[in-house]
């Protein structure tokens, strides 16, 4: 055996990657549009965050979905003018569903929490210029199935309330997370056989994270071309979801994909989510943040993700 078969795969996203290079040089002069998650920053103020963003060239943040009742999270307005007085525009939303808002429940209540939680969130997003909003299937943090039909009920459930999204032009971005933490949707094919389910055109895309898709994809880079146009954004960390240069994460491989399926030529985002190690990262969202290592983490991964794309391109 003269390669492994995760090679082999790396090497035929190379060589898409250099012919489509080679045929279609205009192709690769726009650089991937580079985002940042922010419910990793826990508690701190959004200006605070925006000038951090900023000040390492990431022009777009992924706001944290955190309008969990009527009376709560982000105003529009005092938004806003943050993003404003910061220059930095928003790539979309990032989505929390949890047990009391999950939308494959056998309990009514919780999937009115979830469509509930899309009327508040879609509109918002919306309004504060955001793209898509990433949308999980089922609850975060509960790897064990209800029943056999919970898949169905949850896509029924978002089929009810998707012209939502529509009526707002907003991306539903549905998520695949590691079978250790959620009961369904858990790589790319799922995804797509969930949107065939809810059968929308507002629902329509998909939202990759590097991090889950290690645990249940056969070859990262083969699951980003298999998601190909509907990839509406891609969550990165290393492959210990740390900053990047700190795992042993292909980061070149991975770009070649996106540049494949020309990802940064569409309004698309690689958006940094590094939340540490561990089975549970939730309780940073709600934790006093750490300044000094949100910065390094920050102008760490920003570098070195920028440093591989550059290098990617000169081949």
């Amino acid at each position: 055996m003269r390669q492994q078969h995760f090679e082999q795969s790396n090497e035929r996203i190379r060589t898409r990657f250099q012919e489509l290079k080679q045929a279609s040089p205009e192709r690769f002069r726009q650089r991937l549009k580079l985002s940042w998650s922010n419910w990793g920053f826990g508690r701190e103020p959004l200006a605070e965050s925006a000038a951090r963003l900023v000040r390492n060239g990431v022009p777009y943040i992924e706001l944290h979905g955190n309008h969990y009742g009527p009376d709560l999270g982000y105003k529009v307005d005092e938004t806003l003018k943050v993003l404003s007085d910061h220059g930095i525009g928003v790539s979309g939303v990032c989505g929390m569903f949890s047990a009391d808002n999950d939308m494959a429940s056998n309990r009514a209540v919780c999937r009115q929490a979830a469509i509930d939680y899309l009327k508040r969130e879609v509109p918002f997003t919306r309004a504060v210029g955001g793209k898509y909003l990433l949308v999980v299937p089922g609850a975060v943090g509960r790897p064990k199935a209800y029943d056999d039909v919970e898949f169905e009920r949850s896509a029924e459930t978002l089929a009810g309330c998707a012209h939502l999204f529509t009526e707002c032009g907003v991306r539903a971005a549905i998520e695949p997370i590691r079978s250790a933490e959620v009961s369904l949707v858990h790589t790319v094919a799922d995804a797509r056989r969930y949107l065939a389910a809810v059968n929308h055109p507002g629902v329509a895309h998909i939202n990759g994270d590097i991090y889950h898709m290690q645990s249940e994809e056969r070859h990262i880079g083969e699951a980003i071309v298999e998601a190909g146009d509907r990839l509406a954004n891609l969550h990165f960390a290393d492959s210990n979801r740390c900053a990047l240069g700190e795992g042993f994460m292909d980061v070149a491989t991975i770009i070649r994909a996106l540049y494949v399926i020309g990802y940064n030529l569409e309004d698309r985002f690689v958006t940094f989510e590094p939340l540490g190690p561990g089975g549970d990262p939730y309780p940073a969202m709600h934790g006093k943040p750490d300044t000094a290592k949100l910065d390094a983490l920050v102008e760490t991964s920003i570098r070195y993700f920028r440093a591989c794309e550059e290098m990617v391109l000169a081949e």
